[in-house]
């Protein structure tokens, strides 16, 4: 049983948001400011921010806050949520005209941004990002590119910090002990059938209790939906194009994704996923691989192998991270990434005074600490910070293979920053409802995809009203 296990975020339901309250945590802290042309002093800049995972990373955004308010006599409110509370007091907040000056949930970014943009209630914070335009890449600088029906215009609505992919550890000192090698197929099929071979090498030997795959699919967790997303990527399934427009009814997308469900939910009726997949939360696949009770896992952050760094001979020996499999026709993967975005709600009391505290925080120098904070759970989002040799130090054998995916592969956003609409399908876990009705409740393939997509279409339908 490994000593240092995760614990991570609790169960995450974006449909229970609006039943459920808010909770602070306060902490004043200090904070300085660049970019100040008119300091104000007696202005007090309220800032609610996502918990850190890690101690450090919550201590490397108090050093920035800290340094702030000594140059500018400025005050701050710095009030830290858990992940689980954030996003319900942001609605909770707009709800009775309460809001922060600054917001930022690690969630936010695939739930509720676009729609905020789209209904007028974020700022526009071009002033912030054109001075560090040239830093930022493409990819992030379409992330912050929304629409505003209100203002009938797209502009810059978020402020990017850092972002995050989609992750495969596994146990390196197990599959060595049953005697497969070290090396992992790279090839698609090849690569899913060496972990069940695995399994059943394992079974020979008498160990009955470890799985092949940590994969979620339960409804209960959003880790199932962004897994399956990069699936569906994986096998050039687009739901939407480029310009939102759905692609569903298509016959060849349809087929695609009826195959795709298919195959993925047998892993789990074949039993070389644990049978409590099904029920499990976003912590539970951490929990599960941990304990050792599956070789491998995915996962939408490097959480895993970041919470056992206080261990090397876990860290260093026996786990390891690698790269996706090339896609089914060949091709390299092309990775899922959501760009971490702070914003300033219209309710703001302060917007000046948080455009120029976030001009401060994305300061390469004061970003390029705040995310070595996270302890490679993310990363970054200019290239200048790359040439950290944090990132790339080969001794490490997670963040130096994880930082790849970034640089060396082609990345794409998440279909939220492309229409709102798509935010609803994730917080209403269509896919994992999917998954449900074929593992639990008997349905087809066919049936189970047939409903999942009656339902994206009239939430398309729904958004354009």
């Amino acid at each position: 049983m490994i000593k240092h296990m995760i614990t991570r975020r609790k169960l995450f339901s974006l449909t229970g948001l609006f039943i459920l309250g808010f909770i602070l945590v306060n902490c004043r802290i200090n904070v300085e400011q660049d970019n100040i042309q008119e300091p104000q002093s007696n202005k007090l800049l309220t800032i609610w921010w996502n918990r850190g995972y890690y101690p450090e990373q919550e201590e490397a955004l108090k050093k920035v806050v800290a340094k702030w308010e000594e140059k500018t006599d400025n005050k701050v409110k710095l009030l830290f949520f858990s992940e689980d509370d954030i996003l319900q007091a942001a609605i909770e907040g707009l709800e009775v005209g309460k809001t922060p000056d600054i917001f930022f949930s690690e969630r936010a970014d695939f739930t509720l941004i676009a729609q905020w943009a789209r209904e007028g209630k974020l700022v526009d914070v071009s002033d912030v990002i054109k001075p560090v335009k040239k830093s930022y890449d493409n990819t992030v600088l379409n992330s912050t590119y929304l629409y505003n029906k209100v203002e009938s215009k797209s502009s810059n609505y978020t402020v990017p910090i850092m972002q995050q992919s989609i992750h495969i550890h596994y146990w390196f000192d197990l599959i060595r002990d049953v005697g497969l090698g070290e090396e992992i197929p790279e090839k698609w099929d090849e690569f899913w059938l060496f972990w069940q071979k695995a399994q059943k090498v394992l079974r020979q030997q008498g160990q009955n209790d470890i799985y092949a795959l940590g994969l979620p699919m339960s409804i209960n967790s959003t880790d199932t939906y962004i897994i399956f997303k990069q699936i569906l990527e994986a096998n050039n399934v687009q739901i939407v194009d480029q310009k939102g427009k759905l692609q569903v009814d298509k016959p060849a997308v349809r087929q695609k994704i009826i195959d795709i469900l298919d195959w993925y939910t047998s892993l789990y009726k074949n039993e070389y996923v644990p049978p409590q997949a099904v029920t499990w939360s976003n912590s539970d696949n951490n929990t599960s691989f941990l304990n050792r009770k599956t070789l491998m896992t995915i996962n939408p952050s490097m959480s895993i192998p970041s919470s056992q760094q206080e261990d090397e001979d876990i860290y260093l020996n026996q786990m390891r991270t690698i790269e996706f499999p090339n896609n089914p026709n060949g091709t390299a993967p092309k990775y899922l990434v959501s760009v971490k975005e702070p914003v300033i709600f219209t309710s703001s009391p302060n917007p000046k005074l948080a455009k120029n505290f976030l001009s401060y925080l994305v300061k390469p120098d004061n970003l390029g600490s705040y995310i070595k904070g996270a302890k490679g759970r993310y990363f970054p989002i200019m290239p200048e910070l790359w040439k950290d040799p944090f990132w790339s130090n080969t001794k490490d054998p997670h963040i130096s293979v994880a930082s790849q995916q970034f640089t060396k592969y082609q990345t794409r956003l998440l279909h939220n920053s492309i229409n709102p609409a798509y935010s609803q399908i994730d917080s209403e876990n269509i896919w994992g409802k999917a998954m449900a009705k074929v593992l639990t409740k008997g349905l087809s393939p066919t049936v189970a995809t047939d409903q999942a997509i009656k339902r994206i279409k009239e939430i398309f339908a729904q958004s354009k009203t």
